[in-house]
């Protein structure tokens, strides 16, 4: 077969061969070019084959064309899955370390707001101690003050009691000594007074009588209220301990003729606001009692008699004072020291078992009844 003639100025014609063509892989025809074509001569074949051969071949190129372009395209897009799922698996990892640094975070937030508040709460308490420690050395200090503020006005009562003429033996326990147990001079003291009531009005400092001269015995009914009062000390009257008290020794030694005189000397014992000075040598204001001159030195506001009195008293902080005799003063001190003994008992200031504080407070009952009959360490 001889290789076709170029016509002048257009391509050769090609020849189809039908057969192979339809039996053909479209892969393969796409890749291989079909082999060389049986062409006729220009003449012959031109004539009667050019319109669909060229037709059928075109319609076979549009095919190629199709599946390569399809083939490409398909190619491309796995890449771009292929490429977008790369983007998605380290979007993803990065999305799980954002995840776990933001679970980081919010853990150390939580531990860091937790200690916060454990600090904020442990500040609190440690402040809250330190108030109620506070709070509780205040009142401890407060009830300090109250205690030394009432012991300093017991000693201040006893102190006031306690003159040159008349010094109180519990403040000078030396007066007794027998060294100095004579008078001094320019004061005189009656033997017979000071020998028979030093033992009575004295015990405290070693002057106690004698087994074989006075016996004791514990009266149980007053013991038995006393250790109830002991149990729990007060100043009211109306425990059993107090009301007997009271009743027995301290309303008769307090009652005085001038009765409107003696209530108000008694409320003055017991409130503490009663002072005892003794009596200066000046001119002092006039104040009446129940129609009785109390200006005078020799007339005693209490008792109404004519008696030479060396010691004035003075109710809570009233600048009037009244005048009283020897006798009333004493009755008034034994009052006052009884007072004074169960406020140390109240205050916790005496530390002595019940039977020593027991027979104490009777001794101070007893100077009241001695007292309250008239019997008083007689003044020099």
């Amino acid at each position: 077969m001889c290789p076709p003639q170029p016509d002048q100025g257009l391509p050769p014609p090609l020849a189809a061969v039908p057969v192979p063509w339809k039996s053909t892989d479209p892969c393969q025809g796409h890749r291989e070019s079909p082999g060389p074509l049986v062409e006729t001569s220009a003449g012959e074949e031109a004539q009667g084959q050019e319109g669909p051969a060229a037709t059928q071949l075109d319609v076979l190129r549009l095919r190629s064309s199709s599946m390569e372009i399809r083939e490409k395209g398909s190619e491309f897009l796995k890449e771009e899955l292929h490429r977008a799922q790369k983007e998605l698996k380290l979007k993803d990892e990065e999305c799980e370390r954002l995840s776990k640094v933001r679970e980081q975070l919010e853990q150390e937030l939580e531990e860091l707001t937790a200690s916060l508040f454990e600090e904020a709460h442990k500040m609190v308490r440690e402040a809250n101690m330190k108030q109620a420690a506070s709070e509780k050395q205040l009142k401890e200090a407060g009830g300090k003050i109250d205690m030394l503020q009432a012991e300093v006005t017991a000693l201040k009562t006893l102190v006031i009691t306690s003159t040159p003429a008349s010094p109180n033996r519990e403040l000078h326990p030396q007066l007794l000594s027998p060294t100095k147990a004579g008078p001094r001079k320019g004061h005189f003291r009656h033997k017979s007074t000071s020998s028979t009531l030093c033992p009575a009005v004295c015990p405290a400092v070693g002057h106690t009588l004698t087994p074989d001269r006075e016996g004791k015995e514990v009266d149980t009914i007053l013991f038995a209220e006393f250790q109830a009062w002991r149990e729990a000390p007060t100043l009211d009257k109306t425990c059993p301990f107090l009301e007997r008290v009271h009743r027995e020794d301290v309303g008769p030694c307090l009652d005085f003729t001038m009765q409107e005189l003696s209530t108000l000397v008694r409320a003055a014992v017991e409130d503490n606001t009663l002072t005892i000075e003794p009596v200066a040598s000046q001119t002092l204001p006039a104040v009446k009692v129940a129609e009785v001159e109390c200006s005078s030195t020799n007339t005693c506001a209490l008792s109404g008699l004519t008696r030479t009195c060396r010691h004035r008293i003075r109710l809570g902080d009233s600048e009037s004072h009244y005048y009283i005799s020897p006798s009333s003063r004493a009755r008034i001190t034994a009052v006052c020291n009884f007072f004074t003994y169960i406020r140390y008992i109240q205050q916790g200031l005496v530390r002595q078992d019940a039977e020593p504080m027991f027979w104490e407070i009777m001794r101070l009952r007893k100077e009241m009844s001695l007292a309250k009959l008239g019997f008083f360490p007689q003044e020099a």
